[in-house]
């Protein structure tokens, strides 16, 4: 069946990762592909219960969510992503190291070297193989969520476009692992542009 990937799906808010991240699961299962598709944070018994707080709790601090964010993570990489991809699986990722870059670098200012150095360490390095950035402009990604109720969809405007910048920063850096999709295409079309892409990358 050829090699296994690690792919992620990143981006702002209402730009259509859950749902692309399992279209694609979806495509490579119906092809026979294994496929593991699992979402940041969260993804194991404790990432879970730590999204809680980190999403929807009240007085967390910044410092505070940034290691919540790297906690589930270190048990998502150990627990659940090595371990499929020893095993010759996909991973489908909603979300991963990229999000801590872009909403605690770019967003909240954190030092960008510092945040690389705790991710490397809690990732042991495992980084995505191929990573689509869902792009929209903060106004319209906004505007698609009905309910802006967690810790992030409560933050401002400028906030969410710093994040934007920080994205698309982040592809122009590294264009072999990252494709940049425009997310206000159709669904299906944004389907066959991401599926055209992990074809090249299976090689």
């Amino acid at each position: 069946m050829g090699k296994s990937l690690f792919i992620v799906f990143e981006g702002g808010e209402g730009s259509g990762k859950t749902t692309q991240a399992k279209g694609l699961a979806n495509r490579l299962r119906k092809l026979g592909f294994p496929v593991v598709l699992t979402h940041e944070p969260g993804g194991t018994l404790l990432g879970n219960r730590l999204r809680r707080w980190v999403k929807w709790g009240r007085g967390v601090t910044v410092q505070t969510e940034l290691f919540l964010f790297f906690a589930s993570r270190s048990q998502l990489v150990n627990k659940v992503i090595n371990p499929a991809l020893e095993k010759g699986q996909f991973i489908i990722c909603d979300r991963y190291e990229a999000s801590t870059f872009a909403y605690q670098g770019y967003g909240r200012g954190m030092d960008l070297d510092f945040l690389k150095m705790v991710n490397t360490f809690v990732t042991d390095g495992r980084s995505p193989d191929l990573t689509v950035l869902l792009d929209i402009s903060a106004e319209q990604g906004l505007e698609r969520k009905k309910m802006k109720m967690d810790v992030f969809e409560r933050e401002g405007f400028l906030f969410h476009q710093r994040v934007r910048e920080g994205y698309l920063k982040m592809a122009a850096a590294d264009p072999e692992r990252w494709m940049v999709v425009d997310a206000t295409l159709r669904e299906d079309k944004i389907q066959d542009i991401v599926w055209e892409q992990v074809q090249k990358s299976l090689g």
